[in-house]
């Protein structure tokens, strides 16, 4: 596993040497633009409408624009002298309880890993962390942008997960016709919760997968193989405008589930 960050924890007077890893990976199917006429990967160039000629890096600069087409310049000087401290730490300033942080406000997760396998340090945060049942929030400054993130147990690995600040997240309020102050029929609740029950379960995440990423991939290698592209077949779910009736067929679908998937495995 490629160590992205090196750096370390701290907490109290404690500093806990780590080496960061991404936790996880999107697997987008890329592709390229190609010209139509010849199937030659397109150029992207860096081009300026006015000067009509490409512009080397060399010639580039940061713009902030302020109003329509009006910009002010920042040097690469004067953005270094507003960056946060360079350190690299995991600066942790709290802890708290994990069902007090909504998930909207999850971003992105990495494996903190030890930079040495007898460090004590980080077994000692690991269990505390464990004992408490509380998780770290904290500070660190990647990429030159400070970032506010939490230390937790995942397993037996601390994990940093980074977060929003408050002000990035939109407000709920912002968002257009909500339904409120609804009378809801009690017959339709109590069937809304025995759906809900009924389809209630363990989390397992190996049950669930990209359809179209595996359909696209499969698609990709028949066209390289030479085959014909077929097209997926489309299923239609019956639509059913009666709230009530559309209720009474979802707990009969998930009745009949259970008994079919038994037939499946005897």
């Amino acid at each position: 596993m490629h160590t992205m960050w090196k750096g370390s924890i701290s907490f109290g007077l404690v500093n806990i040497p780590i080496k960061m890893y991404a936790a996880t990976e999107e697997k987008p199917v890329r592709f390229r633009s190609l010209h139509k006429e010849c199937q030659t990967p397109i150029k992207m160039e860096r081009t300026c409408p006015n000067c009509k000629k490409e512009v080397p890096w060399a010639e580039v600069v940061k713009g902030y624009e302020y109003q329509d087409d009006k910009f002010v310049v920042m040097d690469k000087e004067e953005l270094e002298k507003l960056l946060p401290d360079q350190g690299k730490t995991i600066e942790i300033l709290d802890f708290v309880d994990l069902k007090d942080i909504d998930p909207i406000y999850f971003q992105k997760t990495y494996y903190l890993g030890a930079q040495d396998t007898k460090s004590k340090a980080y077994a000692l945060l690991r269990k505390a962390l464990e004992d408490s049942g509380k998780i770290g929030i904290a500070q660190i400054t990647m990429r030159s942008k400070q970032t506010l993130a939490v230390v937790r147990v995942y397993r037996n690995c601390l994990v940093m997960e980074t977060i929003f600040y408050p002000d990035e997240v939109r407000d709920v309020d912002l968002v257009p016709d909500l339904p409120q102050d609804l009378q809801l029929n009690e017959k339709e609740v109590l069937m809304a919760n025995q759906l809900i029950e009924q389809l209630t379960t363990e989390f397992d995440p190996s049950k669930y997968q990209d359809e179209y990423r595996l359909a696209l991939e499969e698609a990709i290698e028949k066209k390289i193989q030479g085959e014909e592209v077929v097209e997926a077949k489309e299923i239609r779910n019956e639509k059913v405008v009666d709230l009530m009736e559309a209720l009474k067929a979802s707990l009969e679908a998930t009745k009949k589930k259970p008994s079919e998937e038994k037939r499946a495995t005897s």
